[in-house]
């Protein structure tokens, strides 16, 4: 047997043990060590792509972090918001949504950026259908209850629109994140979300462009980045002197269960939070502030 066969094997066994056991034994100090042993193996056998998956509502607490940041924002400031790696815009729409249902008079100026033209054209036509479910390889509505899916959408059969005033002051572009002349480009940003692509990188790929990243942010913003290696994230927060934020860390750390539910086995699966590790806020934190230039 080859050693790529016995490392498959190590993992298929060590697999099936794992998920025989407890929760509470998962989260012990011990099996989080090993956990991590496991995602380090696991995924170092295969080669990281980018997936275009995504849902409405995907992370509700950190909706609910965004409100709470912007609940005293005068209503005379516009808000400069980005949306990074928007895929087919459900994330776009969504914090749209969580911001204007609670402060209808604050203004937003929203920049949304994807890679794929493709999927860009998708996120900026608004319409959602059981194909456009397929082609991200989940419905894109399960996370939505029925009064919600009212609030977002106008429905016509199986075919749903985002309502118009969700739309509105939303800019499109078609880039590459990790380009430096994006920075110009889009202009300075109070708030920008860079969710769920970073992990899909290498390391040191993602660490550059997540520098890239950071030069969008105005001093005193706030950067939300999840879909990252927890590595990659602390080291670039601890160099650029980010402020951790500490409210609703936990919830939002554990509020995308695909993500926690795929580790240790995929690349990005998100470890359970220990709140023993040395400045652990630094390490867990999803939203940061930048009060560096």
């Amino acid at each position: 047997m080859s050693a790529s066969s016995l490392v498959d094997l190590y993992l298929r066994v060590n697999q099936a043990i794992w998920k025989r056991l407890p929760p509470w034994i998962r989260t012990t100090r011990a099996l989080r060590w090993y956990g991590g042993v496991l995602h380090n193996v696991a995924g170092s056998r295969k080669t990281r792509r980018q997936y275009f998956g995504t849902f409405f509502l995907r992370n509700r607490p950190q909706l609910e972090l965004i409100r709470h940041l912007l609940a005293t924002r005068s209503a005379d400031s516009a808000v400069r918001l980005a949306v990074l790696g928007c895929s087919i815009g459900a994330e776009i729409y969504s914090v749209i949504w969580a911001i204007r249902s609670t402060r209808p008079d604050l203004p937003l100026r929203v920049s949304a950026i994807d890679v794929s033209p493709e999927i860009l054209e998708i996120a900026a036509k608004a319409v959602y259908t059981d194909e456009t479910s397929g082609l991200v390889g989940s419905s894109i509505f399960e996370r939505l209850t029925d009064s919600e899916t009212r609030d977002l959408f106008d429905w016509n059969g199986r075919t749903a629109t985002v309502k118009p005033w969700l739309r509105e002051n939303i800019s499109w572009h078609c880039g590459d994140v990790a380009d430096p002349k994006l920075v110009a480009t889009l202009g300075p940003q109070d708030i920008v979300l860079a969710s769920n692509f970073l992990c899909h990188m290498d390391p040191p790929e993602a660490e550059r462009c997540l520098r890239n990243i950071a030069r969008m942010v105005v001093r005193g913003g706030y950067l939300f980045v999840t879909g990252v290696d927890l590595d990659v994230r602390e080291k670039v927060a601890r160099d650029l002197h980010w402020t951790p934020v500490l409210d609703l860390i936990r919830e939002i750390h554990d509020g995308d269960p695909i993500i926690r539910r795929d580790w240790p086995w995929e690349w990005w699966g998100l470890e359970p939070l220990d709140d023993t590790w040395p400045d652990w806020p630094m390490r867990y934190a999803v939203a940061y502030r930048l009060d560096s230039d």
